[in-house]
């Protein structure tokens, strides 16, 4: 991408003032056109959401501008790799691509280590740290139904 390297370091100074506001060492912009309609900063500490992460913030801020919840045709600017939680949202948002500058060993080195979520994906989910239960004897599938049969439903 044409200005990849000028959108980082915008993104870079922007984690580095975060920082220096209180907030994480994380920012992310989302760009369409070639042109930046949103950005996103981690406020992880300072708003108490464990789910302030930049890319997070940067794609809800998208999202509102652009009236959609697919952010097809758009890419994303992030200081660091995405973790787990955040490139779930990307692949949820349909971003086409993600540039990132700092990788998950930097991201470790500095206190940010999301290798524990990475071996608990990897198993089952009753044989988590957090067990998941499946709770049996109820209509489970009642909302999926209605989902199926509501008219007007827009799809994902």
């Amino acid at each position: 991408m044409a200005g990849a390297v000028e959108w980082m370091r915008l993104a870079l100074d922007l984690a580095v003032r975060n920082v220096e506001a209180g907030g994480g060492p994380f920012a992310a912009l989302v760009l369409n056109d070639g042109r930046k309609i949103a950005e996103g900063v981690n406020s992880v500490t300072r708003d108490n959401d464990p789910t302030a992460h930049a890319e997070v913030m940067a794609i809800r801020a998208a999202c509102r501008q652009m009236g959609t919840f697919r952010l097809s045709g758009c890419q994303l600017v992030t200081t660091c790799e995405p973790c787990p939680m955040c490139l779930g949202a990307i692949y949820w948002a349909r971003l086409d691509r993600v540039y990132y500058a700092a990788n998950q060993q930097d991201a470790t080195e500095s206190g940010f280590d999301d290798s524990l979520i990475y071996q608990e994906l990897a198993n089952p989910p009753s044989r988590r740290r957090i067990p998941l239960i499946a709770i049996e004897g109820v209509d489970a599938r009642a909302p999926f139904t209605a989902w199926q049969r509501h008219q007007s439903r827009t799809l994902y």
